[in-house]
C-alpha cells in the first residue's frame, strides 16, 4: 500500500470504526471483546485489498457479516451462559427515565446474547442494518424463506426471553434512548 492509500485507510478507520464496532457488538451478542476481534480481523482483510476497494464501508461490513456466519457454521461452538442480573440500585443521580432506558438496554442485550448467532445475525441485518430480506439471504447464503422463518422465530424467542420489552409500543421506543436495539419494535 502506498503512502496515500495508507493515509486513506487510517482516516477510514478513524472515522468509521465506532459505527462498525457497534454492528460487530450486535453481531457478537454484546460481547465487546469478540466484537473488537471481529472488527480487527475485518479491517486487516480490508487493508490487504485497500487499493482495489471502491466502497470501503460496504466492503468491511460484508467481511463482518461473512466472518460472523463462518463463526456460527463452525463444527464446535463456544457455549456461554449469561446469568448476571442487572444491579438493583446504582445509587447514582440518574433520572428514572434514564435508568429505565438503561435497564431495558441491559435486558435487550441479555436477550440478544441468549439467541443463537444465526438468529442474532439475521436480526442485526434486518433491523439494525435495515436490509431487505433478499439482501440478507444473499449475504448469508440462504433462501429468502429461510431469512423470513429465522426472523420470525428469532423475534418470537426474543419476546419470550424479554417479555418486558413487549410492553414498549413503537411510540414509546422512539422516545426511549434505547433505540439502538429496534428488533423488538417490529411485529412480523
Amino acid at each position: 500500500m502506498d503512502a496515500q492509500g495508507h493515509e486513506r485507510f487510517r482516516e477510514f478507520v478513524e472515522n468509521r470504526s465506532s459505527a462498525l464496532l457497534k454492528t460487530a457488538v450486535l453481531l457478537s451478542g454484546g460481547d465487546r471483546h469478540a466484537a473488537e476481534d471481529l472488527l480487527q480481523s475485518a479491517l486487516i482483510k480490508a487493508a490487504g485489498r485497500w487499493q482495489r476497494i471502491d466502497e470501503p464501508e460496504a466492503y468491511v461490513r460484508q467481511i463482518l457479516y461473512r466472518q460472523q456466519v463462518s463463526r456460527w457454521r463452525l463444527k464446535w461452538r463456544r457455549r456461554e451462559l449469561t446469568v448476571a442480573e442487572p444491579p438493583e440500585g446504582t445509587g447514582g443521580t440518574a433520572t428514572a427515565d434514564a435508568s429505565s432506558a438503561a435497564d431495558l438496554r441491559i435486558v435487550m442485550r441479555g436477550a440478544l446474547a441468549r439467541l443463537t448467532a444465526r438468529q442474532r445475525t439475521v436480526l442485526v441485518l434486518r433491523y439494525f442494518e435495515d436490509l431487505p430480506e433478499a439482501d440478507v439471504a444473499r449475504i448469508l447464503g440462504c433462501s429468502v424463506g429461510t431469512v423470513r422463518s429465522t426472523t420470525h422465530r428469532s423475534l418470537a424467542k426474543l419476546r419470550a426471553l424479554a417479555p418486558e420489552l413487549a410492553a414498549l409500543g413503537p411510540a414509546d421506543a422512539e422516545q426511549s434512548p434505547s433505540r439502538d436495539f429496534s428488533p423488538v419494535e417490529v411485529r412480523p
